[in-house]
């Protein structure tokens, strides 16, 4: 079965006319009932009844009608799609994120690429450091905004700076008034943490912290790696948590105080891209993104990168 056969047979059905059909899609009329008669006897039924002054569909035209119209669409909007993407190439930037290590300056440089780039899409897709990079070592994200280290086989790695760990209490808490606080400070509080999956150099960063320290807290996870879930938990008193300083720029109205932290570890943030890629919305992301850090962060362009 052929499209062309649905299209002869559609026009057909609509006109009731073999001449008017044939009018319709631009043709000879005996190419119309040819098409016509062949579809039958693909089938094997008989899709219309026809006398010298009548055409009617037949119980198994009539069936066919609605569902070879909805072929034809379908197969339209495939066209339409392809069409599309041949004419707008590369104007797709697929960008993950672990939610932990989101720089407020990404959404900025995101805003300003946008703007410069006629038609460009952006899709934004929370995750876990390693599950991104898988991503984009598999060609399905464009960038990663990851902390590290990362296994960096197969991709590019551009440090975009250093950032600390911040407290965070509930509001009213008497640590939240503080300049500042160290962790012996906290240490009969109960941490309200992420799972090690969320952000990997993180939470391994807390916790060597806290032994440097001599303290050993009471973790409670939060599942799925939701920011806006954890502090919803610190400010109706789970506990106070530690996230990195980048949360609390993002989210300074949640009910919570960001405090900052004596002798907080550090963690450098940085975007996985593919090692080799031609793929315009990339190269500018990156080019703009390595030029506006943010403003907090000290960039460590000549850190090393350690794989996990």
């Amino acid at each position: 079965m052929e499209l062309r056969h649905l299209r002869y047979f559609v026009a057909v059905a609509e006109e009731l006319h073999f001449r008017r059909a044939a009018e319709r899609l631009h043709v000879a009329q005996p190419a119309v009932s040819e098409q016509v008669r062949k579809l039958e006897d693909e089938l094997g039924v008989r899709l219309f009844d026809r006398t010298q002054r009548h055409v009617g569909l037949t119980d198994a035209g009539t069936a066919l009608l609605p569902e070879a119209s909805r072929v034809l669409r379908q197969a339209e909007a495939a066209r339409l799609a392809a069409r599309s993407a041949r004419d707008r190439p590369g104007r797709v930037l697929r960008i993950g994120y672990v939610p932990t290590a989101l720089l407020a300056s990404i959404p900025r440089t995101v805003r300003r690429l946008a703007a410069t780039t006629p038609n460009l899409e952006t899709t934004m897709e929370p995750g876990s450091g390693l599950e991104l990079v898988d991503a984009v070592r598999a060609g399905e994200l464009d960038v990663a905004i990851v902390s590290l280290p990362v296994p960096t086989a197969g991709v590019r790695v551009t440090p975009l700076g250093e950032q600390r760990a911040v407290a965070v209490f509930p509001v009213g808490h008497d640590h939240a008034v503080k300049p500042q606080v160290a962790l012996e400070q906290i240490a009969p509080e109960r941490i309200v943490v992420f799972p090690r999956d969320a952000d990997r150099p993180f939470y391994d960063a807390v916790l060597a912290a806290c032994s440097d320290a001599g303290i050993s807290p009471t973790l409670i996870e939060m599942p799925h790696g939701q920011v806006d879930r954890l502090l919803l938990a610190v400010a109706s008193g789970a506990g106070m948590a530690l996230l990195p300083e980048c949360v609390g720029e993002r989210y300074a109205d949640a009910g919570v105080r960001f405090v900052p932290l004596n002798q907080s570890p550090v963690l450098t943030t940085a975007i996985v891209s593919p090692r080799h890629t031609e793929h315009l919305p990339t190269v500018a992301f990156l080019r703009a993104a390595s030029r506006t850090p943010d403003q907090r962060l000290q960039i460590a362009s000549d850190r090393a990168v350690v794989a996990a």
